[in-house]
C-alpha cells in the first residue's frame, strides 16, 4: 500500500488575488443535474442570468457570456471592435496589462504603450496628451486595466472617460475589470465604457472558466464594420442568441447556476456593502503591511487597489521562496510576482466572500510567516488591522449615540 503524504488539518488559506474562495451556497448552487441546453427551463436561467449581471456591470445594454477565461475576453473586445493595423492606447500597468498589449500585437493590431515603473496606476492626463497628438485619430481604441492585477494598482476610470472628452478624441474605451468587478464600484453606462471585461472567478466568486463583454451602442456599432477574422467570439452570434435566451454553441450550464447564485448574494449583501467590505478589508491590510516597516509595491495612495496588495521585499530577501516557506509551514498561498519585479515582491489577495474575521486570520499567518521565514519586520501588524477593523465598525454607532 503506498503511503501518503501527512494530512494538513483545517482549510487553506487562499489569499492569491482570484480565483476566490468559492462560498458553499455556490458550490451547492452548481451542484445540480444536467438540463437541456435548448430547453424551456434553460431559457429562464439564461435570462435570469443576463439580466442580472447587467446589474453588476451596471449597464443597461447587453453582457456577453463567455466560457472561457478572461483572457478570451480580452481577445473578443478587441476583435470585434478592431481591424487589422488598428492603433490602440495602452497603458504599462503591470503584468496583466503587458500581455493585453502583447495579444494585440498577435492579432495584427499596433499598440503603443505609456511607460510605467508598475507601481501606479494610468494617468489620465497621459492619456489625454497622447490622444491630443493623433490629430488624425488614427488611435481607435484606449485599453486600460481598472485594477492591475499584478500590482495592486486601480486606474480611475470615470477620469480617463473625461480625458478622453477633453481631446474630442473618438477612440474607442476598452476596461478590464477582472479582478475589480463585483469588489469596487464600477459603472459601465455612466463612465461611458465601450467594452468593460469581466471574468468570473475573483469578485463574482464562482470557479475559473466564464467571462464578459458588457458593450455600448457605439462598441456594437464598430463590431458592424470589424474584419478581424472570429467565429466563437462572435458578438453577432451570441446577442441574436442570447435575446431568446439561448447561447449559439453548449454554455457552461453549471457555471450559469452558480452566477445566478453569486448575483443574488451580491444583492443581498447590498453592493455598496460589498465594496465598503472590500475597501475596510484593504486598508487593514494596508495598516498591517506598514506596521510590519514593510513597502507597499503601489507607491501613490490614490491607485490604492481594494483588492489586491503587493508587498515589497527586503533588499536580500526572495518573495517566491517566502511564499513557498509560507505555503509549506502555515498552508497559505499568495499571489506571485512578475517581469523585472520577479522575486521582489509577493501579493496579498482580499477579495470575494471573505469576512473579518477571515481576514484577521491570514494577516496573522503573514505575520508568523514573516517571522518563520526570518524577513525583517517589526511585530504588531495584526493588531493595527484589528483597530482599524474595530474603529470602523464603533464609528456608525458613535455617531448616533453622540
Amino acid at each position: 500500500m503506498a503511503q501518503n503524504s501527512a494530512r494538513t488539518a483545517g482549510r487553506h488559506f487562499l489569499q492569491i488575488p482570484g480565483p476566490s474562495p468559492l462560498p458553499d451556497r455556490i458550490l451547492r448552487a452548481m451542484d445540480t443535474p444536467i438540463i437541456d441546453h435548448r430547453g424551456p427551463e434553460f431559457s429562464k436561467l439564461a435570462k435570469r442570468c443576463l439580466d442580472g449581471i447587467k446589474t453588476i456591470f451596471k449597464t443597461t445594454n447587453p453582457v456577453i457570456i463567455y466560457t472561457a477565461t478572461g483572457t478570451g475576453a480580452w481577445e473578443a473586445a478587441l476583435i470585434n471592435t478592431l481591424n487589422t493595423g488598428d492603433r490602440v492606447l495602452m497603458v504599462e500597468t503591470g503584468q496583466f496589462a503587458t500581455l493585453w498589449k502583447k495579444m494585440a500585437e498577435n492579432i495584427g493590431l499596433k499598440p503603443e504603450f505609456i511607460p510605467t515603473d508598475w507601481r501606479t496606476g494610468a494617468d489620465p492626463k497621459l492619456i489625454e496628451a497622447k490622444l491630443r497628438e493623433d490629430k488624425k485619430h488614427e488611435i481607435k481604441a484606449v485599453c486600460v486595466l481598472h485594477n492591475e492585477t499584478s500590482t495592486g494598482a486601480l486606474s480611475p476610470i470615470a477620469e480617463i472617460r473625461k480625458a478622453i472628452d477633453a481631446a474630442g478624441h473618438p477612440a474607442l474605451f476598452l476596461v478590464d475589470t477582472i479582478s475589480s468587478l463585483a469588489s469596487t464600484d464600477y459603472r459601465h453606462d455612466e463612465w461611458g465604457v465601450d467594452v468593460t471585461v469581466g471574468g468570473a472567478q475573483k469578485g463574482l466568486m464562482l470557479p475559473p472558466g466564464m467571462s464578459f463583454n458588457a458593450v455600448s451602442d457605439k462598441a456594437i456599432a464598430a463590431s458592424k464594420n470589424s474584419r478581424l477574422p472570429k467565429s466563437f467570439w462572435s458578438w453577432e452570434d451570441m446577442l441574436n442568441m442570447n435575446k431568446v435566451g439561448f447561447f449559439p454553441y453548449t454554455p457552461a450550464t453549471q457555471m450559469l447556476h452558480g452566477l445566478a447564485e453569486g448575483i443574488d448574494m451580491l444583492h443581498e449583501e447590498g453592493l455598496d456593502n460589498v465594496f465598503a467590505r472590500h475597501d475596510r478589508f484593504a486598508e487593514a491590510t494596508r495598516r498591517a503591511v506598514k506596521a510590519w516597516g514593510l513597502e507597499i509595491m503601489c507607491k501613490d495612495a490614490k491607485y490604492y487597489s481594494p483588492t489586491i496588495t503587493a508587498v515589497m521585499m527586503p533588499e536580500g530577501h526572495n518573495g517566491d521562496a517566502f511564499r513557498a516557506q509560507a505555503l509549506d509551514t502555515f498552508n497559505i498561498s499568495y499571489g506571485a510576482s512578475f517581469g523585472a519585479y520577479t522575486g521582489k515582491y509577493f501579493r496579498i489577495g482580499h477579495l470575494g466572500d471573505i469576512n473579518d474575521g477571515y481576514l484577521v486570520g491570514a494577516l496573522g499567518i503573514t505575520e508568523m510567516a514573516l517571522a518563520h521565514a526570518g524577513i525583517p519586520h517589526k511585530k504588531g501588524g495584526v493588531q493595527s488591522a484589528m483597530d482599524y477593523i474595530v474603529s470602523v465598525h464603533a464609528g456608525p454607532k458613535r455617531a448616533a449615540a453622540e
